[in-house]
């Protein structure tokens, strides 16, 4: 068998661990997730992906009682050295969740702004071209470029996705995580989501949360499968769904469990 080749690893975990309270979520997590491409995490209910990808932002630790050991390294570097600024990671690592977050009280403009002006940009100069750049990036700009001042919330559930994917880009982060994108939105809006994602990777590295085997099927490069807390095996896409090396993947990917 040849060795696997992959692209430079911008993002890697080392035995990653989490816990809530005294219960352990994670158990050891060792996972390489390569440059400009798409990893899939897939598994049942409870099995520790949404946990796993909250350890990758340092927002699992936002939970009372929560914590995480082990190692994230983005681009070689440990986000959990005691040095690091969780807040700084946040930038650098963006998020977008299961339910459209749109900020209620901003504009499209504000809300795609929001974290750049959080920074202290207030120059229409600087944050013009970004919104622009952004809401480009997420498929949005031809629905809204005349509508920019209107809120966000006047938006459709799949347009406020996209909404909140542009304004996760407009920071410029290299990595995106994505928790279920678009288990609330409508078959249509599924399909624009997926076709935004297979663009969004030429730009950055995406890892995504997905029940949905057929999305992971259609959109990653990669996929992970999560069971009990543990990664039962990783690889290219392709060979998870058609070969996989664990009995459980072949298991759960033929609908015997989960």
């Amino acid at each position: 068998m040849g060795v696997e080749m992959l692209n430079s690893v911008e993002l890697e975990t080392l035995g990653l661990q989490a816990y809530f309270g005294q219960v352990r979520a994670l158990h050891g997590v060792s996972l390489q997730v390569p440059r400009h491409e798409l990893t899939a995490l897939i598994g049942p209910s409870g099995c520790g992906k949404s946990t796993f990808i909250r350890c990758l932002n340092r927002l699992h630790e936002e939970s009372p009682g929560a914590r995480a050991e082990g190692k994230v390294l983005l681009e070689g570097r440990d986000i959990y050295a005691p040095t690091v600024d969780p807040v700084l990671i946040r930038r650098r690592i963006g998020m977008v969740f299961q339910r459209p977050n749109p900020f209620p009280a901003m504009t499209i403009y504000e809300n795609v702004a929001s974290g750049l002006i959080l920074a202290g940009v207030r120059d229409r100069r600087v944050l013009d071209p970004v919104v622009e750049r952004s809401l480009k990036q997420a498929a949005l700009w031809d629905e809204v470029k005349d509508q920019l001042k209107k809120p966000g919330t006047r938006l459709s559930g799949g347009q406020q996705q996209r909404l909140c994917i542009a304004r996760a880009l407009a920071v410029d982060p290299p990595v995106l995580l994505m928790d279920e994108p678009t288990s609330a939105l409508d078959p249509i809006s599924t399909a624009r989501i997926e076709e935004l994602l297979v663009d969004l990777k030429k730009a950055v590295t995406v890892v995504m949360v997905t029940h949905n085997m057929q999305q992971a099927a259609r959109v990653s490069d990669r996929t992970a499968f999560f069971l009990l807390g543990e990664m039962v095996e990783s690889g290219r896409t392709d060979a998870i769904f058609t070969n996989p090396a664990d009995s459980r993947t072949e298991q759960y990917i033929t609908g015997r469990f989960g």
